[in-house]
């Protein structure tokens, strides 16, 4: 079986963390690899082995803590991890408790992983197009501050999403973004008519920085481009397969 090779970020050496792809895991078919979603028809077991498999990889021993993502603006900050059927309804978590590892999963979306070493503490974000618009970094931010992080100290790393040129939106999806601030025309490049190219991991990064982020890495690793590494739901979807697999990523604090 092909190891689990986590992406690490320069701007959070020290800090267990990983953004993980397909690669290691003990799923098939069209899931194959180190599918870790919960929501797709894969063999529960698989799943399970696949999230054992991704923690020891990146905080051995570490309790999993990961949320029922609904493409929302809200953060939780959490002290014990969820039972399965019980993970709220958010798409950001944040901790200063040493021994949880925090995983948000995705598929083309933007993960977004932060630490203040100083205040000891993380959070992890689930930035799709809509969580992004509407402010999930924010709100990661800010719980962050709630257990006396600081935002001048706090680093961000952007983790494999789909990329620019892989991105394509139609004309009133990029409406959106320029009313609700017409600054964001920059993420946006020509396409075939009627459509336009949208750049999310800049957008994030952007929010990110404007936050007043100290230090923002961005991977630009393209999920939709990259098959061999990275699950995709819009390559899925184009292709017309029933279901996709999702990968996580993971920071936590070391006990």
């Amino acid at each position: 079986m092909t190891p689990i090779q986590p992406f690490r970020a320069h701007s959070l050496a020290g800090v267990p963390h990983g953004f993980l792809g397909r690669a290691g895991g003990v799923s098939t078919g069209i899931l194959a690899g180190l599918n870790v979603g919960l929501g797709s028809t894969d063999d529960r077991a698989a799943v399970a082995d696949n999230r054992r498999r991704a923690v020891e990889a990146v905080l051995p021993g570490a309790r999993l803590v990961t949320v029922h993502q609904v493409h929302s603006a809200e953060a939780v900050i959490v002290s014990e991890p969820f039972a399965d059927d019980a993970r709220p309804p958010v798409d950001a978590i944040v901790t200063d408790r040493p021994g949880l590892l925090l995983g948000i999963l995705t598929a083309d979306c933007a993960p977004v992983l932060l630490a203040d070493v100083q205040a000891g503490v993380v959070g992890a974000a689930h930035a799709g197009w809509k969580g992004a618009l509407h402010g999930v970094t924010d709100a990661t931010i800010a719980a962050m501050e709630k257990l006396g992080a600081a935002r001048d100290r706090i680093v961000a790393a952007i983790g494999p999403c789909i990329a620019r040129a892989s991105y394509e939106v139609d004309d009133a999806f990029a409406r959106r973004f320029e009313e609700a601030d017409p600054a964001n025309e920059r993420f946006f490049f020509a396409g075939r008519a009627g459509h336009q190219q949208f750049d999310l991991e800049a957008y994030v990064a952007a929010r990110l920085a404007t936050a007043g982020i100290g230090r923002v890495e961005a991977l630009g690793l393209d999920t939709y481009a990259d098959e061999k590494a990275f699950f995709s739901f819009r390559r899925a979807t184009h292709r017309g397969e029933p279901d996709y697999g999702r990968e996580i990523s993971l920071i936590g604090l070391a006990l």
